[in-house]
């Protein structure tokens, strides 16, 4: 059954299975994105995998990523285990909202999010739970993706959010995008460009695919 959002650029279109792994494809702009939803501890962990591999670009079992030393991957592992209401579900949005106050990052359990997420320092990022971010997508520091009312903004695959970047209300940002530092996205964002300014314009048709390091695709899986 089709659910359409009013206030949002987004449209819940269907669910599908695909590898046991349930999906969402989510309309964002003229594309459409497939967001995975996990609904077992198994789908927790092969989401926390994709992410481990955006830092580090070697795949992991689940005791290697549990005492990973590294510092910003410490929010994903507890971001992904807890997006799962399971027996442990209490315990591990415990542990997210521990690490959440210590680094500032506002980020929820229920926000959509695809795979390999990856955020470029461990300090400072507002993103609003109603917003949908794309596989392998970057986050600098400052980053706020916001909404007064309604929902927040679509982002698609494979973009580059660069420091002090702000999104307001339901815009879309296309795959393989970059969004400048300090840039103020009140408008959509077409996919293959880079965009900058305030508000955001479009100032190069050029991608800049070297900005997403280890991208996790399924050959990765």
């Amino acid at each position: 059954m089709q659910q359409q959002f009013t206030q949002q650029k987004c449209v819940t279109l269907q669910k599908i299975t695909d590898n046991k792994m349930k999906y969402e494809e989510i309309r964002c702009g003229k594309e459409v994105l497939k967001v995975p939803r996990a609904e077992s501890y198994g789908d927790c962990i092969k989401l926390m995998r994709s992410d481990f591999y955006r830092y580090t670009g070697q795949k992991a079992s689940f005791i290697k990523m549990l005492f990973s030393r590294h510092k910003t991957f410490r929010l994903n592992f507890w971001l992904r285990l807890s997006s799962y209401r399971g027996w442990a579900y209490y315990f591990t949005k415990y542990m997210l909202n521990r690490i959440r106050q210590h680094t500032n990052i506002d980020i929820i359990e229920t926000t959509r999010i695809g795979f390999g997420f990856l955020l470029n320092h461990n300090m400072c990022i507002v993103i609003n739970p109603t917003a949908v971010i794309g596989n392998n997508c970057n986050f600098s520091q400052f980053t706020t993706i916001g909404a007064n009312c309604g929902n927040a903004a679509v982002i698609g695959n494979n973009v580059y959010i660069g420091p002090n970047v702000c999104t307001v209300e339901n815009v879309s940002i296309g795959s393989n995008s970059t969004i400048g530092a300090g840039a103020v996205v009140i408008k959509d964002i077409p996919q293959n460009v880079t965009a900058a300014g305030v508000p955001a314009k479009v100032i190069s048709n050029n991608m800049h695919s070297d900005f997403i390091q280890h991208p996790w695709n399924d050959i990765c899986a």
